[in-house]
């Protein structure tokens, strides 16, 4: 199967390393690689010779959130293009999330926003110090409503209301304290902490695995359709108001958003 926007290798013990491909945009979520994504869960999680798959970005960046011009044409759009659009999306990280191999984050860079949601449907993820993330979407008017259930699902309410509306960034030990990374590590020791977490399951029967996995998700907090359709309808609901069109067209214009007060370059993305 042949993608635009991801790549899929897989080598002779059945690990699959998925790499979002479009370093150049920072890995943004595109309309494009969301069906490529949606794809390629369903490609890995039916391949019986596939044990674990790994997901990571090309470049520098993890994963920057929602494409640009994805967001320009959401501006376009009526209600229900904007909710079958988000839709494709929770659609996407479900499959990532119920595939039944284990799912591994290699985080070598930054994520925002959607980026954010990508790690949360990881079993686990390593991320590299000195990397930064946030939920943005408030900045814009937005929120952050279709990746909501996972991101609870993974740090849980307390830690979630953290920074779930604040849109403010935090490092890769803030993210650790959060439970969105396992771990931090230099850059250098990356892929080594990553195959620590592939080898264990190469021992391990797959048949169990993908028992164990959905038994963990039918005991932990479940994302269920209902949880799916109000994040939708809660997104929608931000696009039709009058904030997010305010937002993003001062993001657009590289102007301050009405409600900002003039934030520390450090804090400007």
């Amino acid at each position: 199967m042949i993608f635009d926007t991801i790549t899929i290798e897989t080598d002779a013990r059945g690990v699959a390393v998925l790499t979002l491909n479009r370093p150049d945009k920072h890995n943004a979520l595109s309309a494009q690689m969301i069906d490529d994504l949606t794809r390629a869960a369903e490609l890995l999680g039916g391949d019986a010779s596939v044990r674990v798959v790994v997901l990571t970005g090309a470049g520098a960046s993890f994963c920057a959130g929602g494409d640009l011009g994805w967001m320009q044409d959401q501006m376009r759009a009526d209600a229900a293009t904007r909710a079958a659009e988000a839709r494709k999306l929770a659609e996407m990280l479900g499959a990532l999330n119920a595939l039944p191999k284990p799912l591994i984050g290699r985080v070598q860079g930054q994520a925002f926003g959607g980026g954010i949601g990508m790690m949360s449907v990881c079993d686990v993820a390593i991320g590299v110090t000195g990397a930064r993330f946030g939920l943005t979407e408030a900045r814009l008017g937005l929120i952050p409503a279709t990746i909501g259930p996972y991101v609870l699902a993974r740090m849980g309410a307390a830690m979630a209301r953290r920074v779930f509306m604040s849109g403010r960034l935090f490092d890769a030990a803030e993210a650790v304290t959060l439970g969105l990374l396992a771990r931090a590590v230099a850059a250098d020791a990356l892929d080594a902490s990553v195959e620590a977490e592939i080898t264990p399951y190469l021992s391990c029967a797959p048949g169990a695995v993908a028992r164990a996995k959905r038994l963990a998700q039918h005991l932990g907090a479940r994302v269920g359709q209902a949880e799916i359709d109000h994040s939708i309808a809660e997104l929608v609901a931000c696009w039709e108001g009058d904030e997010a069109q305010a937002g993003i067209t001062a993001f657009f214009a590289r102007e301050s958003a009405p409600w900002a007060a003039h934030a520390p370059a450090n804090e400007r993305r």
